[in-house]
């Protein structure tokens, strides 16, 4: 179809026929023009069918008018193969489904769009699961898998996906709708004798190798092998049929297992050894190299590792079997672990791998195109060596990493895709490449199928004699060559259609510095590679992202789907307004600035961070949302509140209804949503009555307590215990200046070493600009923060550390300022300074023990502190007072005023009931509530009638109950 005046008619008869959504408008589109590899294809539009006869209608409708279908699951393909310029098949949305389970025959059947690990808890009561696992497995689905033949760590134990397909139900292009199995079961007509013609070479045209997934798998349809079709249909990535659902097989899981984690010298002894693991039955053997271990990772001596899983009806004997490989591997060092908490944290190093290596060491950006080669496993060390000295040769760089029991390696490299000689050299090293692979007897693909990337290549595996057999099967299955076209056979050139060719090529005038990638937004934006960890439909632990995403299973409310509009944006060729794109305004929206991303995300992409430059772009010189004027200024209105002493005339009028109606009208808050209250007596008058009542009788190390906005106007009681705490643990506390001092000493407001002109510019208090850096009003934010830091000078020259209460604030400082502010040296400085309470107390006062509260905690731990700031210091000093239990992850949904604006209510009660409300709900009788931030108290307040504390508030009490039974005691 050349026409695109068609494209009206196209839709309208794709509406007409089809139950499931239809979208032709610019953000389905352009959600779905990547996938996880270095390929962009921008489709017609996109359907997401409900069932069956949904694909049959639109296979009918493309095929009358010549236009082409692709299927896409999970889209974490890293080849291409995910992406088309026709109709894409959606099947996440609804054909998402776990049809049936049957434990005694152990299989079961699947929708194409079911994610593996629906699967694998479906499966986990009967002690089953599916063999094959991607380091993916969180987010893609079953067909993506069979269409790229996936196989995963386990495959030393339980093969590819090919091999656990019992059958397969398939439409084909024409309409034809085929159970495909043994005994020639389903072949299209024509297969068998264009099979049966070339026995001779489907005998001896194909490697014998476990990762062989390039080309076609026509060697299965050998009478030897069962004339499997279904098999032969594995790894066909969508080019022969669509799968509407699969029968799998699903294999017995170990009781228990244990994870021996062998520590060699270099990459080469690892992969040397570990074809002579195999005899021992193990589950895994997976090997890494240093480059990829985050520092302070707890694995033994070594510069590269093997990670061996075995198992076994018991503890003990998975064990035994751990130790017995360790006892047979010459290692630098091992360490065998059985507890399963500790098997998924050395887990989760090697399965972000994906994501980690797509930087290199020194954070140039690195791609993928040749991430999973396979060799026989006892030619890897050799192929490994060789494979070093060809990046070399190029002036390339890559750390592999993979399945080395398997021979497969996983690698990405950092090729220049952004020039024309960059791209030359690319295309020129593929080819070295493979000519290398199939030397060592390998597969150009290993696990993720050939795409656009490898499919070029396949004569050089195969020879042309065979390209042009799997060109006459690709004829029977698909005679009009509608499904999936370039990929596999008549392929495009691996360096055609690269998704990097479209971005603008000199930096975009942003607001934040961005200092990961040279200043570059594009570079920002290029992080997301598809890996889409963000899809991830649950969580679990401390981790956070994507709280919207889960909330609405939506791809345009995920972090990959903001990213990918992002680029959009920046190509101009799909979302064609740039910064004033209502698609991405949209998308954006619901994005709660929980900075998750910027911790979980395995390449680090920082979503609010570019949320918030969009909206200083897209509002410049604009009218903003009424919310933005409320919330975004709100440390203006509770100054002026605090100013005129008016909190008990506001509190009166916000729970009168009439009066807060209109205010939540007029500010753009959420009409389900109290007001919170003002606090009539804020923080730092309270702290100036106590320190004139009082005095500064206080020795110990000097901290500086910084009064945010939250903890200033609405929580006071927060910074009136964090103060009691401190003092309690010897340290002499003060407040920030509120005059601009020439010099030291440090004041607190009271100081008189005065700049002669401060007088004329009159007091003002710090502020870290959060709410104007969340609502876009980047201009505004820096006024701020340069404040800030004029008023910070003096504090900037002492040793003294700045104690930050509210960890959105902590984290703003630790990030926002030095990047919106990256040629002021004072932001890093005063950065380097901010600590977190508990961090205080660890530092400054590592002998003061705390009361003992001897009470279980429930609780969330704050998105920013798990973000940015870490929770260690706060897990010991929670451990240290007697607190226990763990407390949840992900994000309570208010996140400052994303909560409180109209249109986001349910959401934001969606993410609450995710993981925070219902581990309250569950706590026992006793339970200590811990909510370091004010929008998590306010949320636990508002939803569940709870009331949280922030743990200086829980230690404060603590010391007040220990000193009267101290004053009653003996």
């Amino acid at each position: 179809m050349t026409d695109f005046g068609d494209l009206p008619a196209l839709e309208a008869e794709l509406r007409r026929v089809v139950r499931g959504e239809v979208g032709f408008g610019t953000t389905s589109r352009a959600l779905v023009t990547m996938d996880a590899s270095n390929y962009r294809r921008v489709p017609l539009g996109v359907v997401a069918p409900r069932d069956a006869d949904d694909v049959s209608a639109v296979l009918e409708v493309c095929r009358e008018r010549g236009v082409p279908v692709v299927p896409r699951g999970g889209g974490t393909s890293i080849a291409g193969q995910a992406t088309g310029t026709g109709v894409v098949l959606d099947f996440t949305r609804h054909m998402n489904r776990l049809v049936s389970l049957d434990p005694g025959a152990r299989t079961a059947a699947v929708q194409p769009g079911l994610v593996l690990d629906r699967l694998q808890d479906a499966a986990a009561p009967h002690g089953l699961r599916f063999g094959p696992d991607p380091s993916t497995h969180s987010r893609c689905t079953l067909g993506g898998m069979i269409g790229n033949n996936a196989c995963g760590s386990h495959s030393v134990a339980w093969g590819t996906t090919a091999d656990n397909v019992r059958a397969l139900d398939v439409l084909t292009a024409r309409g034809q709708r085929l159970r495909l199995g043994r005994d020639w079961a389903g072949a299209p007509d024509g297969l068998r004798a264009l099979a049966e013609g070339e026995l001779a070479r489907l005998r001896t045209g194909f490697p014998e190798l476990s990762r062989r997934i390039s080309g076609y798998a026509l060697d299965a349809l050998l009478p030897e092998r069962g004339a499997d079709v279904a098999r032969s249909f594995c790894g066909s990535e969508g080019t022969l049929g669509v799968l509407t659902e699969a029968v799998v097989r699903l294999v017995e899981a170990p009781r228990a297992r244990a994870l021996a984690v062998l520590g060699y010298a270099g990459e080469s002894a690892a992969a040397e050894a570990a074809a002579g693991l195999l005899p021992f039955g193990p589950l895994t053997v997976e090997g890494m190299a240093a480059d990829l271990v985050p520092s302070g990772a707890a694995l033994p001596r070594g510069g590269a590792w093997l990670f061996v899983e075995t198992g076994g009806e018991t503890a003990g004997e998975a064990r035994a079997r751990a130790e017995a490989i360790v006892r047979a591997a010459d290692v630098v060092d091992a360490l065998v672990v059985t507890d399963p908490a500790g098997q998924r944290a050395l887990w989760r190093i090697r399965e972000d791998a994906s994501g980690t290596a797509t930087r290199t060491p020194d954070g140039r950006e690195a791609w993928p195109g040749w991430e999973d080669c396979a060799v026989p496993p006892a030619r890897l060390g050799a192929y490994l060596r060789e494979f070093r000295a060809l990046l070399s040769a190029h002036g390339l760089r890559g750390t592999p990493y993979g399945h080395f029991g398997d021979g497969c390696i996983h690698v990405r490299i950092d090729f220049d895709l952004l020039t024309e000689a960059g791209v030359a050299r690319f295309r020129r090293f593929s080819q070295e490449l493979a000519e290398l692979v199939v030397a060592h007897g390998g597969s150009l693909s290993g696990e993720h199928g050939d795409g656009q990337a490898r499919a070029e290549l396949l004569p050089t595996m195969y020879g042309p004699e065979t390209v042009a057999l799997f060109e006459r099967v690709k004829g029977v299955w698909d005679p009009d060559d509608l499904l999936n076209p370039g990929m596999l056979v008549r392929p495009a050139p691996l360096d055609t259609g690269l998704r990097f060719a479209v971005l603008p090529r000199e930096p975009v005038d942003v607001a934040f510095g961005y200092p990961a990638d040279g200043g570059d937004f594009a570079a920002a934006v290029r992080r997301c590679v598809g890996v889409a960890k963000c899809r991830t439909a649950s969580v679990s632990g401390s981790a956070v992202m994507c709280p919207s995403f889960r909330a609405t299973g939506a791809e345009e409310h995920s972090t990959r789907g903001r990213a990918r509009l992002l680029h959009e944006m920046l190509a101009g060729e799909v979302v064609t307004d740039g910064w004033r794109s209502p698609e991405v305004r949209d998308a954006l929206d619901l994005c709660l600035s929980c900075k998750g991303c910027r911790s979980d995300c395995p390449v680090g992409v920082d979503m609010a961070t570019y949320k918030a430059e969009f909206l200083h772009h897209h509002y410049a010189g604009r009218l903003r949302p009424a919310a933005h004027y409320a919330m975004g200024r709100l440390p203006v209105w509770l100054r002026a509140v605090s100013r005129t002493r008016t909190a008990v005339v506001v509190n009166a009028l916000a729970r009168t209804r009439p009066f807060a109606a209109v205010a939540k009208r007029l500010g753009g808050i959420a009409p389900e949503r109290g007001i919170p209250p003002v606090a009539p007596l804020p923080f730092s008058r309270w702290w100036e009555r106590r320190r004139t009542a009082d005095g500064d009788g206080h020795g110990g190390d000097l901290v500086v307590l910084w009064p945010d906005t939250f903890t200033e106007h609405l929580s006071p009681s927060v910074g009136q215990a964090a103060v009691k705490v401190l003092e309690a643990a010897g340290l002499r506390v003060a407040l920030p200046p509120t005059v601009h001092l020439q010099r030291p000493p440090v004041g607190d407001g009271r100081t008189v070493a005065l700049d002669p002109l401060s007088l004329l510019r009159g007091r003002g208090r710090v502020c870290c600009g959060l709410t104007y850096v969340s609502t876009g009003q980047l201009d505004r934010a820096r006024t701020v923060m340069r404040r800030t830091l004029d008023l910070m000078e003096p504090v900037l020259e002492t040793a003294a550390p700045v104690v930050v209460l509210e960890p959105s604030c902590a984290a703003a400082l630790r990030t926002d300022v030095p990047e919106l502010l990256p040629d002021d040296p004072r932001a890093a400085r005063l950065a380097a300074k901010v600590l977190t309470f508990a961090q205080t107390l660890e530092r400054h006062a590592p002998g003061w023990t705390p009361p003992r509260v001897d009470r279980p905690a429930a609780g969330q731990t704050h998105c920013h502190q798990h973000a940015v700031l870490g929770d260690a210091a706060d897990r010991r000093l929670r451990g240290a007072a007697g607190l226990s239990g763990e407390l949840s992850g992900g994000c309570c949904g208010l996140a400052g005023n994303f909560g409180f604006e109209k249109g986001h209510y349910e959401v934001s009660a969606a993410c609450a009931e995710e993981q925070l409300l219902p581990s309250v709900r569950d706590a026992p009788d006793g339970t200590v509530v811990l909510a370091d931030g004010y929008s998590c108290r306010t949320q636990l307040e508002q939803l569940a009638g709870v009331t949280g504390r922030h743990v200086a508030e829980v230690l404060a009490r603590a010391l007040e109950e220990a000193g009267r039974e101290g004053a009653d005691g003996p």
